[in-house]
């Protein structure tokens, strides 16, 4: 029977998801936590901003996407998830990720 239920759920990361998270960052090219830090990295994740755990609705909802990098979304934003809060103080790096923050001053 789960492989029967299985079946019916619709299939999330297809050719859809595929086609829509090219057009995304065809229009987004750039890691928004990079330039949130003035630095200009070519995103290629399309990561959902608040997990969507499977909700149709949030999953397909483009103002919950964001462009970022491998690097970010496998480590400063799978953090921030795993926590639960919504920011970090800083990156793996040591910079503050806060564009506000006092260093980002000139």
């Amino acid at each position: 029977m789960a492989s029967q239920q299985a079946a019916k759920e619709p299939r999330l990361y297809g050719r859809a998801w595929s086609k829509a998270r090219a057009g995304h960052l065809q229009s987004n090219p750039l890691c928004v936590m990079h330039q949130r830090r003035g630095l200009l990295v070519a995103a290629t994740v399309v990561d959902h901003i608040k997990p969507h755990r499977g909700d149709l609705d949030l999953f397909w909802d483009s103002t919950n996407w964001q462009s970022l990098c491998k690097h970010c979304h496998d480590s400063h934003k799978q953090r921030q998830e795993k926590s639960g809060k919504a920011s970090v103080a800083c990156d793996l790096s040591g910079m503050p990720t806060d564009p506000t923050h006092p260093w980002y001053r000139v």
